[in-house]
């Protein structure tokens, strides 16, 4: 499959997942009055990829996040020069979906935007149980790491592929059970810039200087994730891509 063509899959379901786990806790999370609250939100981000991993993986490996892209060539499973179109396929899938989310959401009388509008990712003022810099910053590298060594695990040529959906959108519904009340989970750079780009259009730009935290973190966590996998490569099997997880060329 060709490069761009992989890539516009990747634009697409970047932009199901922001629209679809942010707009839960955007629109849904506290409708009428109790919504689908935390675990309705965990669900529908694990959803998303779910569903996309059944529908693109086989045409570009269903990763929807930059440091999924980084974590799969670190471990092997992916090419690095392949790596920036994926990335900017990524961010502008989120972009676009976050855009989307904010015209929807105005469309509600009595609507405001808000410094932590759009579910963005944040610490401090920004995290929704005011945690600390330093917390959000290790909360983002311990499950990055572990939800990246959960793809790489479940996408093994060693491991049932039939499954991996299963396996992968399960962690992700699982990380923000643990970490929404932490950063509002992001483990995903694209998911955090697409919301805080939106929202400095709309004049907050509060999370956009946090930004930075929201692509170091995932990817220290997504690099550390590929070197401890490639421990326990086999020796006659090398890493190489499946159909799902990692490049399909």
């Amino acid at each position: 499959m060709p490069l761009f063509k992989r890539s516009v899959a990747e634009f697409i379901g970047t932009f199901w997942l922001v629209l679809g786990g942010c707009g839960s806790a955007v629109l849904a999370a506290g409708f009428p009055e109790v919504g689908i609250g935390l675990l309705g939100v965990s669900l529908a981000f694990g959803l998303t990829v779910l569903t996309m991993v059944y529908a693109i993986g086989h045409i570009s490996g269903c990763h929807l996040n930059p440091a999924v892209s980084v974590g799969l060539a670190v471990g092997g499973r992916f090419s690095w020069g392949d790596l920036p179109l994926y990335v900017v396929a990524q961010v502008l899938g989120a972009i676009v979906a976050a855009y989307l989310l904010y015209f929807i959401a105005s469309g509600q009388e009595g609507f405001t935007l808000t410094a932590n509008a759009l579910a963005v990712n944040g610490y401090g003022e920004l995290s929704p149980g005011g945690y600390s810099m330093m917390a959000g910053f290790v909360t983002e590298v311990v499950m990055t790491m572990m939800f990246l060594l959960i793809i790489l695990g479940a996408t093994d040529k060693r491991a049932s592929g039939v499954a991996a959906g299963i396996a992968i959108g399960l962690a992700l519904t699982l990380i923000h059970l643990i970490s929404i009340p932490v950063t509002n989970t992001s483990v995903n750079p694209a998911r955090s810039t697409g919301p805080a780009i939106a929202l400095m259009t709309g004049g907050y730009g509060q999370a956009l200087g946090q930004l930075w935290m929201f692509w170091v973190a995932p990817l220290i966590g997504a690099a550390l994730a590929g070197l401890i996998y490639n421990l326990f490569a086999s020796a006659d099997e090398p890493s190489e891509i499946e159909k799902l997880g990692g490049e399909v060329a």
